[in-house]
């Protein structure tokens, strides 16, 4: 077992669903972004998901998109990513699946990625466009259980399909909650819960639930039926929108906290 498993476990153990949260690496400059995800991890996010900042980012509404941006126009990279891992492992077991598009991963090369990011201390990875019936070039270089392979699944995917796409999943599955993408607003969690409840059928994996979590309510809610929340756009608009506080850091540590509350009302 890993990092995630163990994670899991232990929140399983306690009625707690995992408090997941993205930002992307570099953002709003790199110093200031590892001062963020140690008080991230600090302040109880669980896994902590590392973006990897893309050109492209086709998945992601207007918030992460500007968020690569301007990580990307701070020369942040690959490597760079990976300097922030190992640095966060330093004082840190919280487990981190780095999020990232496929062109970055093949411009580093699959191989020495996934040497280099176990060697860092990175527990996982969700690469968003990276179909499971191409992903064996990827994971068929891995040789080892110590690193997991997240898998989306969407809310249109039919149970045939994911049951095919959990089959080379390790971790958690993400559940999108929703058509469109990151940051769009509106949860119907009625239909979540329908949606959660026919995957669980066909794994035994943990399920995390992303896409338009925004509140304390909705973290709330989801944690009555699902393993986990992931917030993303959330975290990514408070640092948009205190770009040059130095009290930025110290602001993620604080919502944070509120939302990991929040996951705490599991039953």
């Amino acid at each position: 077992m890993n990092r995630i498993d163990n994670k899991f476990q232990e929140l399983k153990a306690n009625h707690q669903a995992a408090l997941v949260g993205f930002v992307t690496a570099g953002d709003p400059d790199i110093e200031t972004s590892q001062k963020i995800i140690e008080t991230m991890c600090d302040n109880g996010v669980d896994i902590l998901e590392l973006g990897v900042p893309f050109s492209d980012p086709t998945a992601d509404g207007p918030v992460i998109q500007r968020s690569s941006t301007r990580s990307l126009q701070h020369g942040v990279y690959m490597k760079d990513v990976l300097e922030m891992t190992r640095k966060l492992r330093k004082n840190s077991q919280v487990p981190v699946i780095l999020f990232s598009y496929y062109n970055p991963i093949m411009a580093y090369g699959a191989t020495e990625f996934y040497k280099d990011a176990l060697n860092a201390g990175a527990d996982g990875l969700l690469v968003v466009d990276l179909p499971s019936e191409e992903a064996d070039e990827l994971i068929g270089k891995w040789d080892s259980d110590r690193f997991s392979f997240i898998r989306l699944v969407a809310p249109t995917t039919p149970k045939k399909r994911m049951a095919s796409i959990t089959a080379n999943a390790s971790g958690f599955l993400y559940l999108v909650s929703k058509t469109g993408v990151t940051g769009s607003e509106g949860l119907d969690t009625t239909d979540i819960r329908r949606h959660t409840e026919l995957l669980r059928s066909v794994t035994a994996l943990p399920i995390c639930v992303g896409f338009g979590i925004s509140s304390p309510e909705h973290v709330s809610a989801i944690s009555q039926f699902a393993d986990g929340v992931v917030i993303g756009s959330a975290f990514e608009r408070m640092i948009e929108e205190n770009l040059d506080s130095p009290d930025l850091p110290a602001m993620m540590g604080v919502m944070t906290a509120e939302f990991k509350k929040a996951t705490m009302m599991a039953l």
